[in-house]
Order: structure tokens, then C-alpha cells, then sequence
């Protein structure tokens, strides 16, 4: 299974805000620089995870971003899946439907892949993906 950019470009700023000292923020614009990210794919990446309460994001003077309590603690499965959606791997319907799909044994196979795939993300969490060596090479991003 392949995720899509903006999936991994929101994984990759919610693993450089989980490694913030407690208390600490960044901005917007210190993340896309560190993590080599355009600013605006940036941007989009932090409202959605605003949405999704991984990510506060405060305006004005001492405003900046923090990794939530929950988004340090959520399933990074359930991460994926909300940024992902729960779409199929294949596509059996849809404009051109697959004449195969009435009795077609690839899609279920598929399908117990990507149920699969997201197990194994079901057990991590962020805060699982930035220990060591991670953590210490997330804040040596300038």
C-alpha cells in the first residue's frame, strides 16, 4: 500500500512537533523549513491535523504549534486511516466496473492487506516513532 504525500508530509510534521520540549512551539514556517517541506503543503498538512485535535495551533504573540496530548497518544493507525480514508486499494466499481467483481478473489486479498497494514499501525503511536534514533535527528532539523 502507498500513502499518499500529503499523508506522509502530516506524519512527518506531527513527528517534528512531537519532539518539542514541553512547552515549547513552532511555527508554521519553522516546521516546512526543517522538514524541507513547501510552507503552503505545510500549512494545509497542520489544518487538517488541527482538525482532527492532534494539533494546536495558537495565533498572535506566543502562539505557535504543540502536539496535543492526544495526537501524542493516538493510534497511528487511526492517523492514517483519517488522513488516508478507508477507500479500497482497488477501485471495482466506478466508471468502468471490473467484470471480474462478482466473482473476483484479488479484492478480498487486497482487502485483508490493507486491514492488515493498519493493524500493524494500530499498536504505534507518534510518540512510539520518535524515540531514538528518531527523536534526536528530528531536532537536529534547523
Amino acid at each position: 500500500m502507498r500513502l499518499t504525500k500529503f499523508t506522509d508530509l502530516a506524519l512527518r510534521v506531527t513527528m517534528r512537533l512531537a519532539v518539542v520540549e514541553p512547552g515549547a512551539t513552532l511555527t508554521t514556517a519553522q516546521v516546512a523549513e526543517a522538514m524541507s517541506i513547501p510552507y503552503t503543503h505545510t500549512a494545509k498538512a497542520i489544518s487538517r491535523l488541527r482538525h482532527l485535535g492532534v494539533v494546536d495551533a495558537r495565533r498572535g504573540r506566543g502562539g505557535g504549534l504543540e502536539l496535543t496530548a492526544f495526537g501524542r497518544s493516538a493510534s497511528l493507525g487511526w492517523l492514517v486511516r483519517e488522513l488516508e480514508g478507508e477507500e479500497e486499494v482497488v477501485a471495482c466499481e466506478g466508471e468502468f466496473p471490473c467484470p471480474l467483481r462478482a466473482a473476483c478473489r484479488l479484492r478480498g486479498a487486497l482487502r485483508d492487506a490493507q486491514r492488515a497494514f493498519y493493524a500493524s499501525l494500530d499498536a504505534l503511536t507518534i510518540g512510539d516513532l520518535v524515540t531514538s534514533p528518531t527523536g534526536p535527528v528530528l531536532l537536529s532539523l534547523t
